[in-house]
């Protein structure tokens, strides 16, 4: 994957993570009028899952926008930690991966996650 290319596919997800948050921030902020109880726990619960999913697309905007950094510095394709290479297929499937697929393992492993949940 070229550069260039990576940069594209960077700027594509930054502009529709910044769509879905503000989307969903609408969702939220929008006034309702619950008149009854069973209406106003499922708008609670669909509040809260709203909340669950900007915290991880905000999570996951960060990301990007630390990847165009990199492209920026020229460091981007190289892992943060230890300076090597990104695999080419870990990059293309996540374009915003900071770390190569051993040090990803590594930090999934102390937070406890499994195999197959890696960035």
């Amino acid at each position: 994957m070229t550069i260039e290319h990576a940069k594209q596919l960077l700027l594509d997800k930054e502009r529709s993570l910044v769509q879905d948050l503000d989307r969903l921030r609408g969702a939220i902020a929008g006034p309702e009028d619950v008149g009854d109880p069973v209406d106003a726990g499922t708008s609670a619960e669909s509040e809260g899952e709203a909340g669950v999913e900007i915290s991880q697309a905000t999570e996951t905007l960060e990301a990007v926008r630390a990847a165009l950094q990199r492209i920026e510095d020229g460091t981007y394709g190289r892992c943060i930690i230890c300076g090597r290479p990104i695999e080419t297929k870990r990059l293309e499937a996540v374009p915003w991966t900071p770390y190569c697929l051993e040090h990803q393992e590594k930090i999934d492993s102390e937070r406890g996650l499994s195999r197959g949940a890696t960035l």
